[in-house]
């Protein structure tokens, strides 16, 4: 009898789907592919056929013991493992390359799993990640809509993302109440355009944006003054910017949020606020 999810995860049972999704990786011949959650192995067959090496990272034993059993190890090496704690600048240096990741993410650690791809940029190339359809909404969202905050400015800070297709409910196993977005993530930091030292200012500046986005509902000048900074000190970055004094931070692109962030960081360093 087929194992039960036990870790929160919709397992993928729609074969055209899975063929679908690894498609969107492109050509994988020869590469090595991290995938996240593989389940049962929907995802997986498709791929020990086409990428060079597969790196499948499996928290649930069962699983983990099914498709060791399923797979030759030389095409498929399952890694019993936390994806939250997996190593993927390790796993790139082994592997001589930047990796190609796909997953069906858990819905009940989605927002840790991308921040944990973001900080492993370096690492990787390309990332064909299904998640919650609200969550893709939000995550590929522009500045300015009802859906931008934190985590899309965030994710887009270290490349362009873009969906690709919806599937139903009934393309899972068991059967979620809501749909299901694929969508691409290419690894493409743009510290550099927005005049922030990649590894130096990089740690500064998403702590900003942390404070930025604190409350959706506050202005960008309050949520600044929550975070320590004095009104007059905030109202002189502000219109340096030239933001209104009552715009809030998810009606303002990345440019103008790292314009902002300068002009803080010549007052006093933005590192030291709200430490």
């Amino acid at each position: 009898m087929p194992q039960k999810p036990k870790l929160g995860q919709n397992l993928l049972v729609d074969a055209q789907a899975a063929h679908k999704i690894v498609a969107a990786l492109g050509d994988v011949t020869g590469h090595t592919v991290a995938e996240i959650g593989p389940g049962r192995g929907a995802i997986t067959g498709i791929l020990a056929g086409r990428a060079g090496r597969v790196l499948a990272i499996e928290l649930d034993h069962a699983f983990a013991q099914d498709l060791r059993m399923r797979f030759a190890p030389d095409r498929v090496a399952v890694v019993e493992q936390d994806v939250l704690s997996f190593h993927f600048a390790a796993a790139a240096a082994e592997a001589g390359e930047r990796l190609r990741v796909i997953g069906n993410l858990p819905y009940y650690i989605t927002s840790p799993i991308l921040l944990k791809l973001a900080a492993s940029h370096t690492a990787l190339e390309l990332a064909i990640l299904m998640v919650q359809r609200e969550v893709a909404d939000r995550v590929t969202a522009q500045p300015g809509s009802r859906d931008y905050g934190l985590l899309s400015a965030t994710v887009q800070l270290y490349g362009p993302v873009e969906q690709l297709f919806t599937l139903p409910p009934s393309a899972f196993s068991p059967a979620p109440k809501v749909h299901s977005t694929v969508f691409r993530w290419r690894f493409a930091p743009r510290f550099a355009e927005l005049g922030i030292q990649l590894g130096i200012d990089e740690p500064g500046f998403l702590r900003f944006l942390r404070q930025a986005f604190a409350q959706k509902r506050k202005t960008l000048a309050n949520n600044l003054r929550a975070a320590g900074l004095s009104p007059a000190v905030a109202a002189s970055a502000l219109a340096q910017a030239g933001i209104n004094g009552k715009a809030r931070a998810e009606a303002l692109p990345l440019e103008t949020m790292a314009a902002l962030w300068r002009g803080l960081e010549e007052q006093l360093p933005v590192s030291k606020q709200g430490a």
